[in-house]
């Protein structure tokens, strides 16, 4: 057995996944294939753990399709220590239509000997498996914070910086929380009514509702305290707005200047610090619990390989912004080039018998279609990393909202742009059917960023970013302030643990 190599010398063989290849006529290489991912590193705690697999022939070459015999892979991960008893839920790995396989597991316990994770082909091992991850290994709910942050975004591998939490903190050089304290209830509390005051002193987390409309929170919430669970966080004072619509809308120019309020969605004319989605934070948490489209197994599921997908754009939605409505007559005018349907009508109830109502379908079934049309819904549309990791071409609107990974994206390399009035849609939509190969190209570099930025714990090393950043640019300390409660770690059955940072209770002693 093999200890894993250190989460950076992983990343590293990530473009081994890029390396195109003809089908290689050879059998699959147990030996010669790859295994590499965050899973393997013990000290990595996730919701989900999860490790790639790249099949490779004896040849040495990456299939770039699902191998033959793919059915005889098989995962199977234990405690090292029998006296060890820990219920880990493996499901079937995913199969990511290219050679490449992602494997997910959930680890409903703690152990303090270790992992034993074997990767095999039918009897054979698969690279360096078993794959031993000395203990201890700690499951979602342990609360084992690592004291050191910088050790522990070594440890995810995370980046140096993130481009658009560097751009965010530009109006921001000095953040007077006494300021926010006056100024945020009076401006954002009473007139959007969906505001939390969040308070992290000594990793513990404090907040109070500002308005009627925060049930979001439990979003926000939740991802805090598994973040606390993980790594020692800054002391930080911070409004996080739980609505659709970003706030601020005052310049560096006016005065009074803008505030710092945090959101999960950020415009062009507006200057909110911008945080994952709640939409992409629960597909994090939830991934193998609450959720089925989650960021990791729709990457199992992006439908028929590119050249049998149905060569038309699609599009299924509610009727939440009114290009969606013009999507809807393009497509009766044009069903040659794009299939567009509401699913619900709350905006535009007297449109509903002039356009009809499509029925729901499963998420899945998008990736049928060949091309996907992403049209902004009261902001951006929370479905484009979804179809951003499907092996489909993506047509996005302009838009003024965007994203926290939008910054990292361009236009005509990772998807094609589409005008805001859709005037060019079906000019696009055939030009990508004329260049079949150019489109597929862009398709599979949009694939491969989204699967980059939006894997669990580059999200992890986001929201830390942000928070760290923060914490750097706050000009007061910050307090428990009058109305906010703690939110308390799980104490239950599920979160027992031995953590080794902890010293023992006298007691104990």
């Amino acid at each position: 057995p093999r200890l894993c190599p250190p989460a950076a010398a992983l990343q590293r063989r990530l473009p081994l996944l890029c390396q195109a290849a003809g089908p290689p006529p050879d059998p699959v290489s147990a030996e010669r294939s790859l295994v590499w991912g965050p899973g393997l590193e013990a000290a990595l705690t996730m919701p989900v753990r999860y490790f790639y697999m790249q099949a490779v022939s004896a040849a040495g070459q990456n299939f770039t399709r699902s191998p033959p015999g793919r059915t005889q892979f098989k995962v199977e991960i234990k405690a090292l220590s029998s006296s060890e008893i820990i219920r880990i839920h493996i499901p079937s790995l995913l199969d990511r239509n290219d050679g490449s396989f992602l494997i997910l597991y959930r680890m409903y316990g703690s152990v303090n000997e270790g992992l034993k994770i074997e990767v095999l082909y039918g009897n054979e091992h698969v690279a360096q498996s078993p794959y031993i991850l000395k203990g201890p290994v700690y499951h979602e709910y342990c609360e084992c914070p690592e004291e050191d942050s910088q050790t522990w975004q070594n440890i995810l591998s995370c980046p140096s910086q993130e481009p658009q939490v560097t751009k965010d903190f530009t109006s921001f050089p000095t953040i007077n929380l006494q300021r926010m304290l006056h100024e945020v209830p009076t401006r954002f509390g009473q007139t959007r009514g969906a505001i939390v005051h969040y308070t992290v002193l000594n990793n513990h987390i404090y907040r109070r509702s500002i308005g009627k409309y925060t049930d979001f929170k439990m979003f926000s919430d939740e991802m805090l305290l598994s973040l606390a669970r993980k790594v020692r966080l800054p002391d930080v004072e911070f409004y996080l707005n739980v609505g659709d619509w970003p706030m601020e809308h005052r310049t560096a120019n006016d005065t009074p200047g803008p505030i710092p309020i945090i959101s999960w969605c950020g415009s062009v004319d507006s200057r909110d610090l911008v945080l994952p989605t709640y939409d992409i934070t629960r597909s994090t948490l939830e991934t193998l619990r609450g959720v089925t489209n989650d960021l990791l197994s729709i990457q199992g599921n992006t439908g028929p390989f590119w050249h049998n997908k149905t060569e038309l754009a699609f599009f299924r939605g509610r009727d939440s912004r009114e290009e969606r409505l013009q999507l809807v007559q393009l497509s009766k005018e044009n069903p040659e080039l794009l299939d567009a349907g509401i699913t619900g009508y709350f905006f535009f109830r007297d449109k509903e018998k002039e356009l009809g109502k499509a029925q729901l379908m499963g998420f899945f079934d998008f990736f049928k279609y060949k091309y996907q049309v992403n049209v902004d819904g009261t902001v951006a549309a929370y479905r484009f990393p979804y179809l951003m990791l499907g092996d489909c071409l993506v047509l996005k609107q302009a838009s003024q909202f965007y994203e926290h990974f939008y910054s990292e994206l361009k236009p005509w390399k990772h998807y094609i742009p589409i005008k805001r009035s859709l005037g060019d849609l079906l000019e696009k939509i055939k030009w990508a059917k004329e260049n079949d190969d150019e489109a597929r190209k862009i398709a599979k570099e949009g694939q491969l960023v989204a699967r980059e930025l939006l894997q669990p714990h580059r999200l992890y090393c986001y929201y830390y970013k942000v928070f760290q950043k923060y914490a750097k640019h706050q000009a007061n300390k910050p307090e428990i302030r009058d109305g906010m409660e703690l939110l308390p770690q799980p104490d239950n059955s599920a979160s027992i643990c031995h953590c080794h940072r902890k010293k023992p209770l006298r007691e104990d002693l």
